[in-house]
C-alpha cells in the first residue's frame, strides 16, 4: 500500500491529439475532481480528491486519501504552491496510515538552488534543485498542461519526500468503463524509483482539452487497485 500511496501523487502525461474546444478544469479554470477507491472486487475502499485553485500563474494545488485499509487506514492531505510552469515554492504532506502519523513541509529556494524539507519531529534535510523543481501534486498537474499541448514530458526528478525519478510512456488509445460507460481514453504507464523504492502503474486519460484523470489501476499484493473518477 505504500507504493500504491506514492502512485497516486505521480504524474502522468499520453501522446498529443487534438484538444477539444470545451475549455472546463486545470489550467483554463479552477477544479475540483472526486474519486472512488476500490477493491479488485469492485468494492468500494474510499475515495480521493483533487483540488485546483488558481490566482494569476499561481495555483493552490490539494489532494486529500481517505482509505479504509484493514488494521491501517490511511487519512492523507498534500498541499502544493506553484507558480509559472508548476515550479513549485512549497509543498506540505500530512499522513496518517494506522498508528503512523507524520508531518512536514518542504519549501523550495531557486536563489541557492535548494529544496529545504522540515518534519514536525524537527528533522531537516536539504535536496540541490534546478531553475524549476516540482513536487509530486505539481508534477500532476504540469503533466496535464503539457499533454494537452500535445507533449509528453521527459524523464525527471519529482520530490516526495526524497527524490524520484519519474518515467511517461504513450501506449496508445484504450476504450475502458468509467461510470459504467465504455469510454475511449489514452493509456500511460507511469513508473518511478526512489532512493528505497520503485513502482509503476498505468493510467487513463479523456480525450478532452483538460486531460482529466479519469483511471488509475494500481498493481499491489492484493491485486489491482483501482482510482475511478466520479466528479
Amino acid at each position: 500500500m505504500r507504493a500504491a500511496r506514492r502512485v497516486l501523487l505521480v504524474a502522468v502525461a499520453t501522446a498529443g491529439l487534438a484538444a477539444a474546444d470545451n475549455l472546463s478544469g486545470f489550467p483554463f479554470q479552477d477544479e475540483s475532481l472526486h474519486y472512488d477507491v476500490t477493491w479488485p472486487s469492485g468494492l468500494s475502499l474510499g475515495e480521493a480528491t483533487l483540488m485546483a485553485h488558481h490566482s494569476g500563474e499561481n495555483w493552490d494545488l490539494r489532494m486529500s486519501l481517505d482509505v479504509a485499509v484493514p488494521g491501517s487506514p490511511i487519512n492523507d492531505r498534500y498541499h502544493s504552491l506553484t507558480g509559472a510552469d508548476q515550479c513549485s515554492t512549497e509543498f506540505e504532506r500530512e499522513t496518517s496510515h494506522g498508528k503512523r502519523h507524520s508531518a512536514e513541509n518542504t519549501t523550495f529556494d531557486y536563489g541557492p538552488g535548494r529544496a529545504m524539507r522540515a518534519t514536525k519531529d524537527g528533522g531537516q534535510s536539504e535536496m540541490t534543485i534546478g531553475s524549476c523543481a516540482r513536487d509530486a501534486l505539481a508534477f500532476l498537474y504540469f503533466a496535464r498542461r503539457e499533454l494537452g499541448q500535445g507533449r509528453v514530458p521527459s524523464q525527471q526528478d519529482v520530490f516526495f519526500g526524497s527524490r524520484y525519478s519519474v518515467r511517461l510512456e504513450y501506449t496508445g488509445g484504450q476504450t475502458v468503463r468509467v461510470a459504467d460507460k465504455p469510454t475511449v481514453t489514452d493509456r500511460v504507464a507511469v513508473s518511478f524509483r526512489g532512493p528505497a523504492s520503485k513502482a509503476s502503474f498505468e493510467i487513463f486519460f479523456a480525450r478532452d482539452a483538460a486531460r482529466t484523470p479519469l483511471l488509475v489501476r494500481i498493481p499491489s499484493n492484493l491485486g489491482t487497485i483501482s482510482m475511478e473518477l466520479v466528479r
